[in-house]
């Protein structure tokens, strides 16, 4: 889905796409939905959280309610298992019931709802600037500060 909003041909290479390099990283590996058994979808495989972004109502409702039926699902499903850091991005609006009680079994169950909403207070000058800031206040929440990013002082 992710590919087909960016206009991104295929999910192979998206890595490379996304980054705009010919080569991923070597810390970034690419995974299909379908690879129930990525290393990923183990408890024993160690990280610090996981971050879904963007977090699709249907994507939502399969961790909230503990489906585990693609990769994502099941990775989302270990983090919780394991008590380790989830954070589900929510972007589509406005809210149905169905939308806010799988937003609150997941919240129930340990993730951070983190809805895609840009902060206005940093007067951002562009799209660009307030995608960046939202990415820094994302990867700030899982334990990754970011330099750079804005933060709040008093005047």
């Amino acid at each position: 889905m992710f590919a087909e909003e960016m206009k991104l041909s295929g999910r192979n290479g998206l890595v490379e796409k996304l980054l705009g390099r010919p080569r991923a990283p070597g810390k970034i590996v690419q995974h299909s939905e379908a690879d129930i058994g990525a290393n990923v979808a183990s408890g024993s495989y160690r990280s610090d959280g996981m971050i879904v972004l963007p977090c699709t109502m249907g994507t939502l409702a399969g961790i909230a309610n503990g489906m585990a039926s693609n990769l994502i699902e099941r990775a989302a499903d270990v983090c919780l298992k394991e008590g380790r850091r989830l954070i589900l991005c929510v972007r589509e609006t406005p809210f149905n019931r169905i939308h806010l009680r799988n937003m609150q079994l997941a919240a129930d169950a340990g993730a951070t709802i983190f809805p895609v909403m840009p902060s206005l207070y940093n007067m951002p000058k562009d799209t660009t600037e307030m995608a960046r800031q939202f990415v820094n206040r994302v990867l700030a929440h899982l334990g990754l500060p970011q330099t750079g990013a804005f933060e709040w002082k008093a005047e």
